[in-house]
């Protein structure tokens, strides 16, 4: 099958899933009118006068920016992945093995322990601070692994990652302990939520993913390169000790920005790099966009099931990317360990 065929039939999905997402819920929207409305919100097309006047203000204030919440939060988990599995050279390497999200989520649960995560100024300082979080996980994993090895080998980052993690995790647990309060909240954030999320989230998100996939798609032939190996790629000229910083940092703002709206997602950067590339190859120009799409559509899929598999409770997003994502990473363990 051809690239440019396999990107068109990528696209018919994701907005397809798109329109399901919009139109799927405790009422029903159909695709028809999900279309009239977006055409009367774009280009000012009159609507039919079958439409029922609740749905235009229920489909643009609700439903669409939560559908477009999932679809930007899967792009950005599944750029981020490509990402770190290509600039790492592990095909379990993860954002969330990182300690990205747990220093995000870390930064969240203080948030909300020290009572400043409601009202306007929650609404800001809560992302900002869980930003922030992800940041300063980087910052210390590359330190310490600096410390340690001058190389910086992908084995020493990969191991004080997980470390990080399992230590940022442990000091969440304990503050979900000592604040009984705020504990289904801080417990509930780890799960990731869709719910509730304005344009203000949404335009903010957009703008942070398209500016790192630019970035991303400026270094595709670094990484290209240094999928083949480090000796390889720093007898090609690239200044590897520079690239891996950059990349791991601009890693570090998409994932820290997503979780810092919609909670702890796993599994998603690991899911997609792996099903884009046995049908994209390994270059990245294609890989990048592409595993993008795939998570995006992916996240949107998930967070239909999660709000209709159980109706009138919503199931957190992470349990139902958790139940997907956890055979497939044992699958890809076995596998890569027979290949070697």
């Amino acid at each position: 099958m051809k690239t440019t065929l396999k990107v068109t039939l990528m696209a018919v999905i994701a907005a397809a899933a798109l329109i399901f997402g919009i139109g799927i819920g405790s009422v029903y929207v159909s695709p028809a009118d999900i279309l009239a409305i977006l055409g009367n919100r774009l280009f000012q097309i009159p609507l039919p006068e079958s439409i029922n006047p609740v749905y235009p203000k229920m489909v643009m204030d609700m439903r669409l920016p939560r559908v477009l919440m999932a679809f930007l939060t899967g792009a950005a988990l599944a750029a981020a992945g490509t990402v770190m599995q290509s600039v790492l050279q592990n095909p379990l390497a993860s954002p969330f093995g990182l300690g990205i999200s747990a220093g995000a989520g870390l930064g969240a649960a203080v948030v909300m322990v020290m009572g400043l995560s409601s009202g306007i100024l929650g609404m800001f300082f809560l992302p900002a601070v869980s930003l922030l979080g992800g940041l300063g996980t980087v910052i210390l994993v590359i330190g310490f692994s600096s410390r340690i090895d001058r190389s910086m080998s992908n084995t020493t980052i990969i191991l004080t990652g997980m470390v990080l993690s399992l230590f940022l995790n442990a000091i969440m647990s304990m503050l979900a302990t000592v604040s009984p309060a705020n504990a289904q909240r801080i417990n509930l954030w780890t799960l990731g939520s869709f719910s509730m999320k304005g344009w203000d989230s949404v335009l903010i998100l957009f703008v942070v993913t398209v500016l790192c996939m630019l970035l991303f798609m400026f270094y595709a032939k670094e990484m290209d390169v240094m999928t083949f190996g480090e000796e390889q790629a720093l007898s090609l000229g690239v200044n590897l000790k520079f690239v891996k910083r950059l990349l791991i940092c601009i890693v570090a703002v998409l994932t820290g920005t997503a979780v810092a709206f919609v909670g702890i997602i796993g599994f998603v950067d690991l899911i997609a790099p792996h099903v884009v590339r046995r049908f994209f190859g390994s270059s990245h120009r294609l890989v990048l966009p592409a595993s993008a799409l795939f998570g995006g559509t992916f996240m949107v899929l998930c967070d239909l099931a999660a709000r209709t598999l159980a109706v009138p409770r919503e199931i957190p997003i992470g349990s139902i990317t958790a139940l997907i994502g956890s055979p497939f990473f044992i699958y890809i363990y076995f596998v890569k360990r027979k290949e070697r």
